[in-house]
């Protein structure tokens, strides 16, 4: 099966070299499971010929706001739609998970509260799940459709699903705790206020995240067989 990474941004510079950059990060993720991947750099202005091109499709993260003016996040949102009417399979990441909601009529916005960062847990089906988290933007309005999934009271709409086509989470289970750890020393400082990275730092190893087992999710949503 063809996944098509629609990627959205790049690790920090300084980062690259030790974990390689998004697309990487979920090709290791989801290695082994019988996919090969294709990777379309949007944010540079490179995209698929349509949504044909890939059999299930991926949206990282990036340091960028959905509600930015950008040229490439109005064919974007196109695609997206596209992906979305033909009904194949579709996950996004973060951004991913944003730039999906917004396409399809809900609303983004940098959240008052401030930064989720580091190790987080939410409530899914009554039960705590763990994922890291990087992000301040989040989905305040949900687009028609959408179900949510998990959240927590910082962020309610953490995880959603659209029909059984679309699978978006807000935390990244492609960031490892090390990655994490990297972008406190490199994107935090002057960013994230000071007491927040050192909570998130002591709290780092605070237990396991449930990437793995998120990582089979999408696994399975990808091949699943659909009407």
């Amino acid at each position: 099966m063809k996944i098509g990474i629609l990627q959205t941004g790049h690790a920090p510079q300084d980062l690259l070299g030790e974990f390689g950059d998004y697309n990487a990060m979920f090709e290791t993720l989801l290695g082994g499971r019988g996919f090969d991947f294709d990777t379309y750099r949007v944010v540079d202005g490179q995209f698929p010929s349509g949504a044909e091109s890939a059999d299930g499709w991926l949206i990282t993260g990036s340091r960028y706001g959905a509600y930015e003016e950008h040229g490439w996040i109005p064919p974007l949102e196109d695609l997206i739609r596209t992906i979305h009417a033909q009904g194949r399979p579709l996950i996004g990441v973060c951004f991913g998970h944003q730039i999906i909601a917004q396409a399809l009529g809900g609303k983004v916005e940098k959240y008052p509260g401030g930064w989720s960062i580091g190790r987080v847990e939410y409530e899914r089906d009554g039960k705590p799940v763990s994922f890291n988290a990087w992000h301040q933007d989040q989905v305040t309005e949900l687009p028609p459709g959408a179900r949510v999934l998990a959240g927590n009271e910082f962020c309610a709409n953490a995880i959603l699903a659209y029909d059984d086509t679309i699978l978006t989470v807000q935390p990244h289970p492609e960031f490892g705790t090390e990655f994490i750890d990297g972008l406190i020393r490199t994107r935090g400082k002057g960013v994230v206020p000071d007491a927040q990275l050192a909570a998130a730092i002591e709290h780092l190893h605070d237990g396991p995240v449930d990437s793995k087992a998120f990582a089979d999710e999408m696994s399975e949503f990808f091949k699943k067989e659909r009407a």
